[in-house]
């Protein structure tokens, strides 16, 4: 929702499903993304990508006709482990130092409480509103000892 690009080569955008439904104000929903899959098993190799978007569906109370279920999608009963383990896939096809923008709307769960579920903390970030874009960098543990 937020990409002002979305027709650009060098992006793949992935999301759970493919929607086509009218609003009840008239608009047009549609979810077209390049890739159908699941976050918390991303299909690429390892290290495949400099930057990866993680926006994953942020409520858990949505009516399963509801437009924001249907705009932003819906947390499960496991929403820790499945947010866990799709930052980890997004850790996983990062590059070393590659960087993770991750987008949060806090209505229904706090910021906080999906930061404990992350091994990393952010760089950095921005709020609007209940909206926030955190900065994560992926750090790969170095083999050898930095020379004195």
């Amino acid at each position: 929702m937020f990409w002002f690009d979305k027709q650009n080569p060098a992006v793949v955008f992935m999301d759970n499903r493919e929607l086509e439904q009218s609003l009840c104000d008239g608009r047009k929903l549609e979810i077209k993304p390049d890739l159908v899959a699941d976050f918390r098993h991303i299909p690429y190799k390892d290290n495949s990508f400099c930057l990866a978007v993680f926006d994953p569906p942020h409520l858990l109370r949505a009516g399963k006709k509801s437009w924001l279920a249907a705009k932003y999608g819906k947390l499960g009963p496991e929403w820790r482990a499945d947010l866990k383990a799709g930052f980890d896939e997004c850790l996983r096809v990062l590059k070393p130092f590659g960087v993770l923008v991750f987008k949060w709307n806090e209505d229904q769960v706090k910021l906080n409480e999906v930061l404990k579920c992350f091994p990393i903390s952010p760089l950095f970030g921005h709020k609007r509103g209940k909206t926030h874009f955190l900065v994560f960098i992926k750090i790969e543990e170095k083999s050898e000892k930095p020379i004195n």
